[in-house]
């Protein structure tokens, strides 16, 4: 007598939901984000000159943070308080290590207001933090 078991192979079977799921919002965060930062660049914002700057290379989903004259912060055409974006960055950092921000501050703001900036960056766990200059003679970008 043959007291084994047949094996039989099993079928694959493939889970497409959560892989559909996983797509659907990767490809909303990125829609959402390459929006917003294209009207990121159309703010009245003056930014400062620079005799040495590179080529404008967005990366994908990089947060744009603007500070105006008068110290007010913008993300996304949106004023926020510093603690309001500390938050966002915070959650960001969380989901997406390595985040790229660019801060567009105003030439005339005062210095402080960018260094808050700075200091929300570093405590949210932001380290891939850029400028946006302008060279000189360039128009505004």
């Amino acid at each position: 007598m043959n007291f084994r078991k047949r094996l039989q192979p099993r079928q694959l079977e493939l889970q497409l939901v959560p892989m559909i799921d996983i797509i659907l919002f990767l490809l909303t965060f990125f829609i959402l984000t390459w929006n917003f930062a294209r009207w990121e660049t159309q703010m009245d914002i003056t930014v400062p000159t620079a005799k040495e700057s590179t080529e404008n290379r967005r990366q994908p989903g990089e947060i744009i943070v603007n500070v105006r004259k008068d110290g007010q912060i913008l993300v996304n055409q949106k004023a926020m308080s510093y603690d309001a974006l500390q938050n966002i960055l915070r959650n960001v950092a969380r989901q997406f290590p390595g985040q790229a921000v660019i801060i567009r501050a105003d030439r005339e703001v005062q210095y402080q207001h960018v260094i808050q900036v700075l200091d929300i960056c570093r405590v949210a766990n932001i380290w891939n933090v850029g400028f946006a200059t302008r060279r000189e003679g360039d128009s505004q970008p």
